[in-house]
């Protein structure tokens, strides 16, 4: 029954347009080129930000980050096996996500580590990535405060991740 849900929305929409005498498929075409002129709109942010990503770990910045964060955010409780999927998850969804899966891999999907870093891993969102996708969407010049309050999100949750696995 629940595999109907969507086509029935979708045929309601039409039948509801159909109704009111709109023309329903050029709503359609005017709805979907919008999207993919905000498509084009946003690839270079997105290109731009892969590419820094790429850039971060192939030169081994990130393995330099880790060495010189890993006593502080030791200290505040954070396990040494979830600082790669901590530091990447603002950056990349599909790196942090691959990160964790080696976390899981190298101290097991039951360890301290890999949970907080699963915790991480979902209260946490891409910042970098997500911040220049709607921020270019929405044509916004200047973040100001968006991306520093993200930031300080981002490190208040993963604190509290670390805290709540204990």
């Amino acid at each position: 029954m629940h595999d109907l849900v969507i086509p029935a929305v979708l045929l309601l929409m039409l039948m509801s347009g159909m109704l009111r005498r709109r023309p329903v498929y050029d709503a359609f075409l005017q709805g979907a080129k919008r999207g993919l002129d905000t498509a084009v709109a946003i690839l270079p942010c997105l290109v731009a930000m892969l590419v820094a990503v790429a850039m971060l770990e192939a030169s081994g910045a990130m393995d330099a980050l880790l060495r010189a964060l890993s006593p502080f955010l030791g200290a505040l409780g954070i396990p040494e096996g979830s600082l790669p999927v901590m530091l990447m998850r603002p950056f990349s969804g599909s790196a942090s996500l691959a990160l964790l899966e080696k976390t899981f891999t190298t101290y097991g999907p039951d360890s301290r580590d890999a949970r907080t870093a699963a915790v991480m891993m979902g209260s946490s969102e891409t910042i970098f990535y997500t911040a220049s996708l709607y921020l270019a969407a929405a044509k916004v010049k200047k973040a100001r405060h968006a991306i520093p309050a993200a930031l300080v999100a981002w490190f208040v949750g993963s604190i509290v991740s670390a805290a709540v696995v204990g």
